[in-house]
Order: C-alpha cells, then structure tokens, then sequence
C-alpha cells in the first residue's frame, strides 16, 4: 500500500516527502478537529470499572 502511494506522488523524493508531510498534517487536524469529538460524544462511557477509595 505505502508503495503504491509513493509512487502515485509526483515530483522527486523531497516533493514527496513535503506532500506525505502536508497530507499527514491535515489527516491529524481532521481527527483532532471533528474525528476524535464526535467519537467522545457518541461513544459515552459512563460506568466506571474502578471502584472507589477506600
């Protein structure tokens, strides 16, 4: 897979490598931004397995 991608970049191996970088930056920012938030919102965890302090 990871090899299929590399070749499908253009430009030489320093191009590639900044658009790998970009691509993996906006990925992050997705996930951050409305990914991980709407998973923290629906998946609602509420019982506890630790019970309390003695």
């Amino acid at each position: 897979m990871y090899r299929a991608l590399w070749r499908s970049l253009p430009g030489p191996v320093v191009v590639r490598i900044l658009i790998l970088a970009l691509m993996t930056a906006v990925l992050l920012v997705v996930l951050d931004q409305w990914v991980f938030p709407w998973m923290a919102a629906t998946f609602v965890d509420d019982q506890a397995t630790v019970g309390p302090a003695s």
